[in-house]
């Protein structure tokens, strides 16, 4: 660990039209510094910008398609041309999908492996080449506790996500000699709409929705609390820290930091561990304690035995075991 000398004056944020992408931008805006906030869906990115603005900070908006290396090359000369060089790149963008590995399709591979790991290789390309060319930058990757856990039922998305981490510490040892570093964050349970448009592949769908209608009733009753335990801005603290003492991999919560230090010391007991819970038995487990948590509920109506759920979550969040 050290003392970074850069002062980010420039940050550009990817998927920050909301959760954790968002809180990134507001942490870094309210630092001094001007965010480009980009995002797949530019009404929420402008809503970000908003939120910015009205805390008398900087930032504006701009789409981007992270799976797009024509739009990277877009977006990098546009900032370079109007901002300039930008001194911190945060790929926060991505997606998760769910469901056993021998129903996980190559369709399945490519629609995870393209924004959660190809979009970070393209963003790091031309924006590192542009810091490399000052000698100056950093570049934050926001990987997950999935990177080194692996959980069953998201094969695709551990993936995805240790290769995110390993792309860190190659940007780490090929581009510090210019002058240029970067951070894994690895967030925990953190509250996100990630699970909200999480794809499922050989899960019951009803099954998935209503696990989501679940959580969305555990995110209203963590917003009562004086604390904000899953809160997004745990990992937009933790990208600052990163930048600012430029850290390698940065865990977010307890069960982060644990799960890492298994990792460290003992991998084998962890997949021991994790032997026990195959995705059938998980899937089962999640049945029955709906039915319980259901039977406590009131006597909506339901379709399918069970009190209805929202299938989506209004607008709330589900848990992200990495980010966005």
């Amino acid at each position: 660990m050290k003392i970074n000398r850069l002062q980010p004056k420039l940050v550009v944020v990817t998927g920050a039209g909301s959760g954790i992408g968002r809180a990134i931008s507001l942490r870094f805006a309210k630092l001094g510094a001007h965010v480009v906030v980009s995002d797949i869906d530019l009404t929420t990115a402008d809503e970000t910008v908003a939120l910015i603005q009205a805390n008398g900070d900087r930032a504006s908006s701009t789409l981007l398609d992270v799976t797009d290396p024509d739009a990277w090359e877009r977006v990098a000369a546009d900032v370079r041309a109007t901002f300039g060089v930008a001194d911190v790149l945060v790929n926060n963008a991505g997606l998760v999908i769910t469901g056993a590995f021998l129903d996980t399709t190559p369709q399945s591979w490519d629609r995870q492996l393209g924004p959660n790991l190809l979009g970070v290789v393209y963003g790091s390309l031309v924006f590192g080449r542009q810091m490399a060319e000052l000698g100056r930058g950093h570049i934050v990757n926001i990987a997950s506790a999935a990177s080194y856990t692996p959980v069953p039922g998201t094969s695709a998305y551990n993936v995805s996500k240790a290769g995110v981490r390993m792309l860190t510490d190659c940007l780490r040892v090929e581009l510090g000699p210019k002058g240029v570093s970067a951070t894994s964050i690895c967030p925990g349970l953190i509250n996100t709409n990630l699970g909200n448009h999480a794809e499922t592949v050989g899960i019951d769908a009803n099954l998935f929705q209503d696990g989501m209608g679940m959580l969305d009733r555990v995110r209203d009753f963590v917003d009562t609390l004086p604390i904000s335990p899953l809160s997004p801005d745990l990992v937009a603290r933790a990208a600052v820290r990163g930048v600012r003492f430029d850290l390698d991999v940065v865990p977010v919560r307890t069960e982060a930091w644990l799960t890492y230090a298994m990792y460290r010391i003992a991998p084998s007991v962890t997949r021991g561990i994790l032997r026990q819970f195959p995705v059938e038995r998980l899937e089962a487990a999640g049945a029955r304690l709906l039915d319980v948590l259901d039977r406590t509920a009131k006597p909506d109506t339901a379709s399918h035995g069970r009190p209805l759920v929202a299938a989506t979550t209004n607008g709330h969040s589900a848990f992200d075991g990495g980010h966005q």
